[in-house]
């Protein structure tokens, strides 16, 4: 063999192997791109449906909802326990704006000023670890857990409430089953904060102790719930767990990913947090309102949306989040790992949240990204329809 036939060889294996690599580069990337693609998916399709279940349950409080409640009678006290601002209950839907995400507004990705637009979430919020990060919303949710058990007997000494929450023994009891269990679903193994109602009022207070199907409180401020409520099967009473939950955007302290936290609030107004799906950047919120501008008693709901806004044009008033009917729910969700994503080649591709626009960093981090929105129905909410 001749230098000049072994020069040829290794010319033509040079271009076969730099072939193979680039198809094998090739390759690569596309399989770290439909990874990053379907991880995106996956987890924007996880977050949507937790955010969806709970704000259709917004403003539940037994067989009549929070409006309902507010419009029979203006002074029925629903929230008995606002020690803690986690526990007030006349918010049954609460929003808190980050700052600069309106719409219209743009954020650079990962360099967003903290702060808020209006009011800040209130100290249980901002004391949650992780805190919630800047450029993304705060919702809050509070309503009766759907499905309730029958409360058989009310009883009372001057300092404890007593709740037998089961049928009593031998009495049949409807499909789905009756008692502790219904109170206890969804993670919540050892719930403190309780809901009891009727299709006439409700009342929110702490339990200090279960045993043998009884619940017991003694807290002072209910000792009148004898007189307020007949026992089933007589009354339609029902005992509740009430929820008071937080969504927001945090740091994973694990991964460092930003990611979707869900936080929910016991007796004493601490929240427990709960590591949801991560690769959430930003929450963004928009809050549809009832027409009717100032509900009461002799003024109604009638179930029409007529106004759109941000947590900060809703304000601070409690009258105007229980005109509160709709939300809108945006994400930008990224992919946990590198996805050999390109960077956005001009303004007109970056991604868009509810109408804010979401800038690219300096340098490309090759993430996958992807926006996702819904418009939910507050299903208690809907009270002229």
């Amino acid at each position: 063999m001749s230098l000049i036939e072994l020069l040829v060889a290794l010319a033509i294996g040079a271009v076969l192997v730099l072939g193979l690599v680039q198809v094998f580069g090739a390759s690569r990337a596309a399989y770290q791109m439909s990874e990053g693609m379907a991880r995106v998916q996956e987890n924007a399709r996880f977050a949507m449906d937790f955010l969806q279940r709970d704000i259709r349950m917004a403003g539940h409080f037994g067989c009549v909802n929070d409006q309902a409640h507010y419009v029979q009678d203006v002074n029925e006290p629903i929230d008995r326990t606002d020690s803690h601002d986690a526990l007030d209950f006349r918010f049954t839907i609460q929003g808190f704006e980050a700052l600069d995400t309106a719409p219209g507004d743009s954020v650079t990705i990962g360099d967003a000023t903290t702060g808020w637009g209006g009011a800040a979430p209130f100290a249980d919020i901002l004391l949650l670890t992780p805190a919630p990060v800047a450029g993304s919303d705060v919702i809050v949710l509070r309503y009766f857990n759907p499905r309730g058990t029958p409360v058989t007997e009310v009883g009372t000494t001057p300092t404890t409430l007593t709740i037998p929450p089961i049928f009593p023994a031998g009495t049949p009891s409807p499909a789905p089953p009756d008692g502790w269990p219904n109170l206890t679903d969804d993670g919540v193994a050892n719930p403190t904060l309780f809901g009891i109602a009727d299709c006439s009022q409700a009342d929110v207070f702490p339990a200090t102790g279960v045993a043998g199907g009884t619940l017991t409180t003694t807290d002072t401020i209910i000792t009148d719930l004898q007189a307020r409520y007949n026992p089933h099967p007589a009354g339609q009473t029902r005992l509740y767990r009430a929820n008071s939950i937080v969504y927001y955007v945090g740091l994973s302290a694990s991964s460092g990913e930003p990611t979707l936290f869900r936080a929910r609030a016991g007796s004493d107004g601490v929240y427990a947090n709960e590591e949801l799906v991560e690769g959430v950047e930003s929450l963004q919120l928009l809050y549809g309102r009832d027409e009717t501008s100032n509900i009461s008693p002799s003024s109604p709901p009638v179930g029409n949306i007529a106004l759109l806004d941000t947590a900060q044009g809703v304000g601070a008033s409690v009258d105007e989040w229980r005109r509160v009917g709709l939300v809108q729910v945006g994400m930008l969700v990224r992919s946990p790992n590198p996805a050999v994503a390109p960077q956005a080649a001009s303004d007109g591709a970056n991604p868009r949240v509810l109408g804010v626009e979401f800038e690219p960093a300096a340098a490309n981090d090759t993430r996958y990204r992807a926006t996702y929105e819904a418009t939910i129905a507050v299903r208690n909410r809907l009270f002229g329809n």
